[in-house]
């Protein structure tokens, strides 16, 4: 009647899975880790000798500010570091939605994080990065010129997709590899992405944007790690249909089980099974 990873238990979650699995507390925990986990790599890549690339999300977005007062405090040179962010909405002429849109994700960005930064410290202009809906192809050359992507940080959307890549619609034919090589690109988002984000707006789906740019499944996979955060109690049944349902199109998030350096963390109530009844 259901699929059988629903049932899958807190124990046996990932289990048998080449994707390492962390269960934390509640949502404030997990934003915490994140923030940490952020801090590490910029940290790791200077003790290297060089300054880290990464790709991010505006979702989760507890963690920004968290990261900002680590690196205030710690007083961590970002000004090499470069931030790729994962996405932006789209106006329906195909740009950016302005900064001063409430749901900006740019916008986001600046008041939730680059401006609580100390400017001695905060990453060059050149450095904060979003994919260009006019010119999507210059995130993978800026990632050439960078040598490649450290780590990739994120969430799972509803319908299991990473970044706004949205399985394919029905009726549309794409094969497993096909879908693995989609690069950034300007997209209609699905109807499930836009109902989940109407939370935003107070449940009104027409506010939502239905055109967005997204970093590609290429540019994604191809990260040296990922490491994405679930912390909605929403995402128990897509977080088992990632690690445990079909490796398909259908559910993006299922590909990280063909990443060499995958890992999931999620919220302890992330990792309690789906009640299946009616409310």
């Amino acid at each position: 009647m259901f699929p059988s990873y629903l049932t899958i238990s807190r124990s046996d979650l990932g289990k048998d899975q080449p994707v390492r699995l962390r269960v934390t507390g509640d949502m404030a925990a997990l934003a915490r880790e994140m923030a940490k986990a952020m801090k590490d790599e910029i940290v790791q890549a200077q003790a290297a000798g060089r300054a880290a690339t990464l790709i991010v999300p505006v979702g989760p977005v507890d963690q920004f500010p968290l990261l900002a007062q680590l690196i205030n405090e710690e007083k961590i040179s970002c000004r090499d570091t470069v931030f790729i962010n994962m996405d932006e909405y789209l106006t329906p002429g195909g740009d950016f939605v302005p900064a001063s849109h409430p749901l900006s994700f740019r916008g986001y960005m600046d008041r939730a994080f680059y401006n609580l930064l100390d400017p001695k410290l905060a990453p060059a202009p050149p450095n904060r990065v979003f994919p260009d809906p006019r010119a999507p192809e210059a995130i993978q050359r800026l990632i050439d010129q960078r040598g490649g992507v450290d780590v990739v940080f994120g969430g799972i959307g509803i319908n299991g997709h990473i970044a706004f890549n949205e399985p394919p619609e029905p009726g549309e034919s794409c094969t497993v590899e096909e879908f693995a090589a989609r690069p950034t690109r300007s997209l209609t988002l699905s109807r499930e992405t836009r109902t989940i984000n109407s939370v935003t707006v107070g449940g009104d789906i027409a506010a939502i944007p239905d055109r967005a740019v997204t970093v590609g499944m290429k540019e994604i996979l191809a990260a040296r790690r990922l490491r994405f955060y679930c912390n909605r109690p929403w995402q128990s049944g897509v977080v088992r249909r990632a690690l445990h349902g079909p490796l398909t199109p259908a559910c993006p998030s299922s590909y990280f089980r063909t990443h060499p350096d995958a890992m999931l963390t999620v919220a302890d109530y992330v990792a309690t099974p789906p009640e299946i009844r009616l409310r």
